[in-house]
């Protein structure tokens, strides 16, 4: 009998979590029965998965206190009595933070099976996984971006926003992100935007914006709403689309914002601006994964990982992604 560790809501957050928000629970795993069943470890769990980072409603509506918290992981099977999920094989499943589990198969997914053993597994949590599958989808199919156009993408040095900018490069744009300090700023340039700022020092966020791009921008890929948004969409072009994936300015926001008010530069810009979560192309996702793990393997998306050592330090990483600590994806090390 294998006892697996696993992270639950003990608290649902007021205002910013904090550590005494989790609890560390110890679970009995039964043996395996007969029709189908596998064993799992986990070896790289994503702290948070980007279709949950709205963390707190999701927490709310889904969540009730004493559940196991939200997460994906790559995972290792260790026993299986189903022949599709064969021992010692790699999976990527959407089992929460703990340390092992029992699945029947249906909440796993394999890893593509051309992939490399130079490159680590744990990016199928990040560039070649469902954020990078994030930006591809929000570039190609909401912001329908064209060569010659400029992208402004903020929250840029994450998880997703670092394959918007590669991906806008590689689709022949010229690309604007911002980040919350100078090394990341600094790893956005070496990455290859065109332009990049620290929109924690800049004296004017509307003077930065005009300063990287005079012209406008053709599409803004928003990872942060709140005022960052309301001073982006000013700045649009005509016809311009804006893909809303995130809005980490109101996460930790216990008392709702008024204004300002976006009609007005959406109507005289002729504006489309659009919400998404990526599950929606499910069905393309092997496309997805297809173009992102080539262009890994050309060098043309590079790739950066927060590691965070220890599964006993998965609230302190989360907690930590949160106020922006990780350049790319922050990820724990089982």
């Amino acid at each position: 009998m294998v006892t697996a560790k696993a992270w639950v809501l003990k608290k649902h957050f007021e205002g910013f979590p904090k550590t005494s928000d989790f609890d560390l629970k110890m679970i009995e795993l039964p043996n395996l029965k007969d029709g189908g069943n596998v064993s799992v470890m986990s070896l790289k769990l994503l702290i948070v998965s980007h279709l949950f980072l709205c963390y707190r409603p999701y927490s709310q509506r889904d969540m009730k206190e004493g559940d196991i918290m939200i997460g994906t992981q790559v995972a290792r099977i260790v026993e299986s009595k189903n022949p599709a999920f064969t021992v010692g094989a790699f999976v990527v499943a959407r089992s929460g933070w703990r340390t092992h589990f029992i699945s029947d198969g249906k909440d796993l997914q394999h890893l593509p099976f051309n992939w490399p053993e130079s490159l680590p597994r744990s990016l199928a949590l990040g560039t070649v996984g469902m954020p990078g599958l994030t930006a591809y989808f929000g570039l190609l199919e909401v912001c329908k971006m064209k060569p010659g156009e400029t992208v402004l993408v903020n929250a840029a040095a994450g998880a997703v926003g670092s394959v918007v900018g590669q991906l806008a490069k590689i689709g022949g744009c010229k690309v604007v992100g911002c980040a919350g300090s100078d090394d990341k700023v600094a790893y956005l340039k070496k990455i290859g935007f065109d332009e990049a700022f620290n929109y924690k020092t800049v004296t004017s966020l509307d003077e930065a914006l005009r300063k990287a791009s005079p012209d406008g921008y053709d599409c803004f890929f928003d990872n942060v709403g709140g005022e960052f948004a309301s001073i982006a969409i000013n700045q649009m072009k005509k016809f311009g689309r804006i893909a809303v994936c995130g809005a980490i300015s109101q996460y930790n926001v216990s008392v709702p914002q008024k204004g300002p008010y976006i009609q007005v530069p959406m109507i005289f810009q002729e504006l489309q601006m659009k919400g998404f979560i990526v599950t929606r192309w499910n069905n393309r996702w092997e496309e997805g994964l297809k173009a992102l793990l080539k262009w890994v393997m050309e060098g043309k998306v590079k790739c950066h990982e927060h590691v965070t050592e220890g599964f006993e330090n998965m609230p302190t990483a989360f907690i930590g992604m949160l106020k922006g600590e990780n350049i790319g994806k922050a990820i724990v090390k089982v």
